[in-house]
This record gives structure tokens, C-alpha cells and sequence, in this order.
């Protein structure tokens, strides 16, 4: 049965992406993906946000294109792939309020991790103002504006026995993927 066009679009979420000297420009990588076999390849921001079509498994491209990644950057490569369902879920699910002040960031990542982070999320030190809640099986934290690497929880984001496990994204990244998905 052939899967309609709305079911075969995905957005690769990448980690590790332009920081820590890992800098990669965002067409070359759309054409990482696109000669992996994926369709419709576009980025959104230069922070490893990659919009495709697959007939493909979820987990069949995941390896596919991690694997395509890394033997092309020469770099460990994780990424996480959601579809525009999910991604819509996220952004409409998020249970903090927009507030100037403050950052909202939601996780991707493998299956349980939204409980790992809140298990790390509760043992931390909190910044005045700072929370976090899982809805669904999603990650959500705010925190204020120029906390985020000096939070307690931050830090505990860059551990590296986690990398392979998730990434983050503002609030306001999901909202810019889902106007282009």
C-alpha cells in the first residue's frame, strides 16, 4: 500500500550540530540526505533541522542517514526523526506559556528518555523560575533567558554518556519546522 504524501514527511532533528567545532553548512548536509535516498530535502535554520520525504521504516532511516552523515563529516553522528504529526504534537502539547523572559525547549530522542531528563531534571538546582513537565511521552523546560548553559540541567544536557540519546530545540524551532513541513 503506498503511504500518502502527508504520512512520508519527516524532520531530521541533528545533534551536536554547528557548535564544539562540528560546523557543517546546511546544503551540503541536504545533499548528504538526498543522496542517501531521501526526497524533498530542505534545512530549516542552521542548527541541523532537515525536512524529507521517505517511503522508508523511521528506523531504517535513521541508521541510513546517520550512518551517511558520519562517514561524510567524519564526525559520530545522532539524529532523530520525528514526523509532522509528532512534530505537531509537540509544539501544540507544549505546557509552558510564551513569556519574553524565558527559553521553552522540547527533547527528541529515543524511546523513556523524557523520564531520564526528569529524573535529572528534579535532582538538579533550579534557577528562579525554571521547570519543566513531561506531556505525553515529550521533554519540556523552561528556564530564564541567559540560564540555559549556566542551569544545573544544562549542564547535565551536554554529559556524554547521553548524547546518543536525545537533542533539544527551542519551542520556536518547532513552530518555523511545522510552517515548512
Amino acid at each position: 500500500m503506498k503511504v500518502s504524501n502527508s504520512d512520508n514527511r519527516f524532520c531530521a532533528f541533528l545533534r551536536g550540530v554547528n557548535v564544539k567545532g562540528t560546523n557543517m553548512k546546511m546544503a551540503e548536509v541536504c545533499s548528504v540526505f538526498a543522496e542517501a535516498g531521501t526526497k524533498d530535502v530542505s534545512a530549516v535554520l542552521a542548527s541541523g533541522n532537515i525536512l524529507f520525504s521517505s517511503e522508508e521504516e523511521v528506523e531504517e532511516l535513521k541508521n541510513t542517514l546517520e550512518e551517511a552523515m558520519s562517514a561524510h563529516f567524519s564526525y559520530e553522528a545522532f539524529l532523530f526523526i520525528k514526523s509532522k504529526k509528532e512534530i505537531e504534537a509537540i509544539f501544540r502539547e507544549n505546557p509552558f506559556e510564551t513569556n519574553p523572559g524565558y527559553h521553552i525547549y522540547s527533547f527528541v530522542g529515543v524511546d523513556g528518555i523524557e523520564k531520564i531528563l526528569m529524573s535529572e531534571f528534579e535532582k538538579s538546582r533550579k534557577a528562579p523560575g525554571e521547570a519543566a513537565q513531561i506531556i505525553g511521552c515529550n521533554f519540556y523546560w523552561t528556564v530564564p533567558k541567559g540560564n540555559t548553559l549556566d542551569s544545573e540541567f544544562g549542564n547535565i544536557l551536554g554529559r556524554k554518556n547521553l548524547k546518543n540519546s536525545f537533542t533539544s530545540r527551542n519551542i520556536n524551532t518547532f513552530e518555523k519546522v511545522l510552517k515548512k513541513i
